[in-house]
């Protein structure tokens, strides 16, 4: 289903279809505010297994994201988080960043990797949010597989390539072609391990 929404006004019963599809285990193709991303239920390891699939990926192994609506979900799915981290993160999100930081026994066992980390996004995009303040949790959130990096910023390019893999296509208008920036929070010295759409001064961090 290729389905359009509103990017400002997000129309409640089509974010309801959404949410619907992510709770009986779909998957969808959605909106950020950097480049369209495959997501799902973190609690439905049938749809998780299956975005690995497309993407060719170990789900132990992959570097997946949780999609928050805000930061109240840190303190469930992260651990040790200091108060100068937490004020960064407060800075920086809602925006184009990936926060990996780690990981508590909260995150799904499918999830857990043996380094124990979680990559954190609060997308600064209507959809994405209103999508996950309606699921009551994050989803998880990876990048379309393959390189057709301009293909993969119109939704209905998107649909044709990916209609027979996924079951929402979430039409919010054009996407950016730029991803998100990776910043690393679990070494003493934050490291940014991919230059993207946000801007990262690395002086007094």
């Amino acid at each position: 289903m290729l389905l359009h929404v509103h990017a400002d006004n997000p129309n409640e019963r089509h974010i309801k279809t959404v949410r619907e599809c992510l709770l009986d285990g779909g998957v969808i193709i959605y909106p950020t505010d950097t480049i369209y991303g495959l997501g799902c239920d973190i609690f439905q390891h049938k749809a998780i297994e299956k975005i690995c699939r497309i993407k060719h990926i170990d789900p132990h192994k992959a570097q997946l994201s949780f999609v928050c609506y805000d930061l109240s979900d840190l303190s469930k799915y992260t651990k040790n988080i200091s108060t100068p981290l937490y004020r960064l993160l407060k800075e920086y999100l809602p925006g184009p960043y990936t926060f990996i930081l780690p990981a508590s026994k909260e995150v799904p066992k499918i999830l857990q990797s043996k380094k124990s980390t979680i990559g954190l996004r609060v997308p600064d995009n209507n959809i994405a949010r209103e999508i996950v303040q309606q699921l009551e949790h994050p989803i998880l959130s990876a990048s379309l597989p393959g390189e057709m990096v301009e293909e993969y910023t119109d939704p209905e390019l998107i649909y044709e390539n990916f209609k027979n893999l996924v079951d929402i296509v979430v039409d919010g208008g054009a996407g950016g072609m730029v991803p998100s920036t990776i910043i690393d929070c679990t070494k003493e010295e934050y490291e940014v391990l991919r230059m993207g759409a946000g801007e990262w001064n690395t002086v007094d961090r």
